[in-house]
């Protein structure tokens, strides 16, 4: 791709069009603008602009678009796939100070906000009302719901209250031409034409700016209840899952974790758990609802399952305390595993009931090739994030094994009705596969798509797909 460089003059005039305050060009700012959290990956943007409003973002796509600049937008760098990453310079568009919660409707279960409020400050607010919005990823701590929305991400909750796709009323996008748009309506039901919104959704800044989103609420349940389930094995875990469902049951949370990704949480943030030489995985399991009763009832159903399939023992947490202790070791371990060694991550996702096929075979294929990984995810809904460990791996094999075994588990990922990504996005990291699950036809009409918003190529470009 041929972009115009961004010289002297453009910045100037970007400045007098935006403000100084909103246009930085100091070389500490542009290298932290320069990676997200995508391995060790540093693509340097010639400039960062960081709008208070949407009429800047518009004044800004126009300016671009116009003098053919690419332009990447950002929110708060907490990617794994490089989504955020300026790989043609140009500017790196911060959504960072468009962090207002603008409306919480509590009449129609909604709440209005912009692209960079944090994920976990939308949670705290409306909890303080008795409301829950669901879509709560590990970084829900810093991430924006911007960037949760251009990547379609999810977390443990998806499984019983449905993904983020679910939760996602109307945008308001900036196009690549500066033109201003609403994508739908701010309803429950949608058959008017075209959804725009839900295209907008997992786009990944390749079509529009997301400024600012309607998001559906629903009430708080009142009760949650968690248990921690011990394996001698990681299939027999896996085996369990789609046997809970099976029985009728459906936790709001059910997550598989390694024994090794315990034991790395655990040097890493000096957790107090007890991890049994014979045991070798975990089902965190979480049951919420109104009625205290009903939850001991459906953990006890739940743990008849669990002990059919071989568990070991299971952990109740009933206190505040011992539930967050218990969440810690989950969220705490894409942190530890990165505190460990180099590392690649792979988001696949399958039907939950070929879980056990899954892991077996990405075990089989790190045999094959010389890596070790270290598992876990949303297991409720067969998403597995596959944490490659570069380890005692020669930096050769590292560079020319590893692709062939990440396109491996990619081809069993597929042919056992999956897809790349369930969460994270596709990126740059996930775009030499996309032909492993999609024809040329349908790859066609993804770029006719991007061609249609944005005719020359100047969002977020060289992501998804060339």
């Amino acid at each position: 791709m041929r972009f115009k460089a961004v010289d002297t003059e453009i910045i100037e005039q970007l400045k007098n069009l935006l403000g100084t305050e909103s246009v930085f060009t100091e070389p500490e700012t542009l290298k932290e603008y320069a990676h997200d959290e995508t391995e060790d990956l540093y693509y340097l943007p010639e400039l960062v602009v960081k709008p208070s409003t949407t009429e800047q973002v518009a004044r800004l796509m126009r300016f671009c678009n116009e003098r053919n600049i690419p332009v990447t937008p950002r929110g708060a760098g907490t990617g794994l796939s490089g989504g955020a990453l300026p790989i043609y310079g140009g500017v790196s568009l911060s959504m960072e100070r468009m962090n207002k919660i603008l409306q919480i409707d509590e009449r129609n279960l909604q709440a209005h906000v912009e692209a960079g409020v944090i994920t976990e400050v939308l949670i705290d607010e409306v909890a303080k009302l008795n409301l829950l919005y669901p879509i709560d990823p590990s970084s829900k701590g810093s991430c924006f719901i911007g960037g949760n929305i251009a990547h379609g991400s999810g977390g443990p909750r998806v499984l019983k209250y449905g993904t983020l796709r679910d939760y996602i009323l109307n945008l308001e996008v900036v196009l690549p031409n500066g033109e201003i748009m609403w994508t739908g309506a701010n309803t429950l039901k949608y058959a008017s034409g075209y959804n725009l919104t839900q295209l907008m959704i997992g786009s990944e800044g390749t079509l529009g700016v997301i400024t600012k989103a309607v998001v559906k609420l629903i009430p708080k349940p009142c009760y949650n209840l968690l248990m921690m389930a011990s394996f001698p094995s990681a299939e027999l875990a896996c085996q369990a899952v789609s046997a809970i469902f099976r029985a009728g049951m459906t936790p709001s949370a059910l997550e598989f974790m390694e024994r090794s990704g315990i034991e790395w949480v655990i040097k890493y943030d000096d957790i107090k758990f007890e991890v049994k030489n014979h045991i070798e995985a975990y089902l965190l399991i979480e049951v919420d609802g109104n009625n205290l009763d009903v939850l001991r009832t459906d953990c006890e159903k739940i743990g008849e399952v669990l002990y059919h399939h071989k568990c070991e023992d299971i952990l109740l947490g009933e206190s505040a305390n011992e539930k967050d202790e218990l969440w810690k070791i989950r969220r705490k371990m894409p942190l530890s595993v990165k505190a460990n060694s180099v590392y690649k991550e792979e988001d696949t996702v399958v039907p939950r009931a070929e879980l056990p096929t899954l892991l077996k075979g990405i075990k089989s294929i790190g045999n094959k090739y010389g890596f070790k990984s270290v598992c876990y995810g949303h297991a409720g809904d067969g998403n597995l994030h596959v944490n490659i460990i570069k380890d005692s791996m020669s930096e050769h094999d590292w560079k020319t094994k590893l692709p062939l075994g990440i396109k491996e588990i990619m081809e069993l990922t597929v042919s056992l009705q999956g897809t790349l990504s369930g969460e994270h996005g596709i990126g740059l990291i996930q775009q030499p596969y996309m032909n492993i699950k999609f024809s040329e036809a349908h790859l066609q009409l993804m770029r006719n798509i991007k061609q249609v918003f944005d005719p020359k190529g100047i969002l977020n470009p060289g992501k998804i797909f060339n």
